[in-house]
């Protein structure tokens, strides 16, 4: 149910919000690579008028005290312990400590330029907007991660999710890392603590229910530091399979035909596996087509990219991307069918990957 927690640190709401206040949101667990460049981008905003709140789930490593060591420097830092570890329950707990009355979220692994937040609060300011959001640019920094940035900001990797790519101002059905009014927040009973992914994709499903529109501004840049190993992406995209099946099966309607073309494509492979014996050119169709279309668009996609094993990894993230959201999609399906708990529920307590700190030059 939305809004449920445990483990709260703060009990009481505040009083009317704060009109000329804006409360940042920052869900952090284990970011000590990438905590510092991300206040850093904050607290240098046009919009100095800021509550900063960086809910963190229990890190174990150093990303409580560099948020505290922020804090030292700046009062306007507060940090909150998420003891239930997972980005909804963060979400929420900042939700009950707001002051302001307009709400922006910031992930932990990125950067917004100094304008982010007044560009974003004057959009909510209008009354034609329920949530305000702009351009998740992925943001490489070792080979592999440039190829996964790349692939990011692709049609073919990521199909009708315009703010990887979109370069028009336009009405969307979900952003990312989205600004919305604190009191329509609080009413619709924050997100759900059930979803470890695909939770702001729910909560906008429901705001778009009650009768609010989302805009998409491609000036609000977010420059997200995507995964930077293969490993690490198929682990993202699977959990993210995995969880679109919990969120389909609270809101069947949100269900677009770009959902099921990973499914659609791993489930393919497999009959056509399963029939070779029979029906031989089978299988070849299905991986020809797809190694056509992958390799078109990898061709496509590379030409941005200046060193040539970054170029050489395009497909492997393309495929990995698909691969891995469709295996895990059909995982939360058979988990569902069988009656347990949807998988991808839960956050892992930190990357096993390495953490490769963002330049601050």
């Amino acid at each position: 149910m939305p809004g449920t927690s445990s483990g709260r640190s703060v009990s009481e709401k505040p009083s009317q919000p704060d009109a000329d206040l804006v409360t940042i949101v920052i869900p952090a667990r284990n970011e000590e690579a990438f905590i510092g460049a991300c206040l850093d981008s904050i607290l240098v905003q046009d919009e100095s008028n800021l509550q900063v709140i960086v809910a963190d789930g229990c890190s174990s490593d150093r990303t409580t005290d560099i948020v505290r060591e922020y804090a030292t420097r700046d009062a306007r830092i507060e940090l909150l312990r998420n003891e239930a570890g997972v980005v909804p329950a963060a979400l929420n707990l900042a939700l009950e400590a707001a002051r302001g009355a307009w709400l922006v979220r910031v992930d932990a692994h990125a950067t917004v330029p100094p304008d982010y937040v007044s560009r974003a609060v004057r959009h909510l300011r209008s009354g034609r907007w329920g949530a305000v959001g702009g351009r998740k640019d992925g943001i490489g920094l070792t080979p592999a991660g440039h190829a996964i940035a790349a692939a990011m900001g692709s049609k073919f990797g990521v199909g009708g999710s315009v703010y990887h790519y979109g370069t028009d101002t336009r009405e969307v059905d979900h952003v990312p890392f989205g600004a919305y009014p604190t009191t329509l927040a609080r009413e619709l009973g924050g997100w759900d603590e059930s979803l470890a992914v695909n939770q702001d994709f729910e909560f906008d499903r429901r705001l778009r229910e009650r009768g609010y529109a989302i805009l998409f501004d491609p000036d609000l840049r977010i420059d997200w530091y995507c995964r930077q190993s293969l490993r690490a992406l198929w682990a993202q995209y699977h959990r993210y399979g995995a969880g679109k099946m919990a969120v389909m099966r609270m809101h069947p309607g949100g269900v677009r035909l770009r959902h099921l073309g990973p499914p659609g494509f791993v489930m393919a492979v497999i009959a056509a596996l399963a029939l070779a014996p029979w029906r031989p050119r089978l299988v070849l169709l299905v991986t020809g087509s797809y190694a056509i279309a992958l390799g078109a668009a990898s061709v496509v996609t590379a030409r941005q990219l200046d060193d040539r094993t970054s170029k050489l990894l395009v497909p492997a993230a393309f495929a990995v991307m698909h691969t891995g959201w469709g295996l895990g999609f059909w995982r939360g399906l058979g988990r569902t069918l069988l009656g347990r708990p949807a998988a991808g529920r839960r956050q892992p307590a930190g990357s096993t990957e390495p953490q490769f700190a963002p330049s601050r030059s």
